[in-house]
């Protein structure tokens, strides 16, 4: 399988090339700046220099070409204000989508957020209710796409170990997951077409990623 993942120097983005290319996959790995280069060589991933904020569709396009699917894994990060997180966290995912349609690449995985489906209250961080809007709007437009997509909604992110457990299922209580297994989880729903259209919250929980997945299919 050859698999494009936007967002390549992301943390998350990093454990599912080494993940994937361990295993015998081909990944490519789409980042804005080329200092990142080395290290999406380290894990094993072709990186493609590819700023997706100021990029034509038909170039990104043509990064695409050769693909059975794509993963939008980029976000414009800690530091940056309300107005990139609408240029990368939306209108970058929605131009991944229309450059993966352009492609012929019909398999498109979403990492987005629990907590998108509720406004922000009163008295939220602008930033983080310009994040969490970004990210139901990149849901809300793949949705309406003629995609083979699903939308991975992961809790509070930590650095922990993996446990290969998980709870995955389109209502999750909030709590934590480590990103090893949100990398997994994402590998394994390459392998799983039948979650196809489900929007999935991922957190910690008893059943293997597997397993959860494979229960998961709509």
């Amino acid at each position: 399988m050859r698999v494009v993942i936007a967002g390549g120097h992301g943390k998350i983005a990093l454990l599912v090339q080494r993940h994937l290319t361990g295993r015998g996959d081909t990944t490519v790995g789409l980042i804005r700046n080329p200092d990142q280069a080395a290290t999406l060589r380290d894990a094993g991933s072709t990186p493609v220099v590819c700023d997706l904020e100021h990029t034509p569709v038909a170039q990104l396009a043509a990064h695409l070409d050769g693909a059975d699917a794509v993963i939008f894994a980029a976000g414009a990060g800690p530091g940056s204000g309300a107005a990139r997180k609408d240029t990368v966290d939306r209108a970058a995912a929605a131009l991944l989508a229309d450059a993966a349609t352009r492609a012929g690449v019909h398999r498109y995985l979403l990492v987005s957020s629990m907590g998108v489906d509720t406004p922000p209250t009163p008295g939220t961080d602008d930033v983080w209710a310009a994040y969490l809007r970004a990210k139901r709007a990149a849901e809300d437009d793949l949705r309406g796409r003629d995609l083979a997509w699903t939308v991975l909604r992961p809790g509070r992110l930590t650095d922990d170990p993996p446990t290969g457990r998980v709870t995955l299922t389109p209502h999750a209580a909030r709590g934590a997951i480590s990103r090893t297994d949100v990398a997994h989880v994402l590998a394994a729903l390459l392998d799983e077409p039948r979650t196809t259209g489900a929007t999935l919250e991922l957190v910690d929980g008893p059943t293997p990623i597997t397993e959860a997945v494979r229960a998961a299919t709509t």
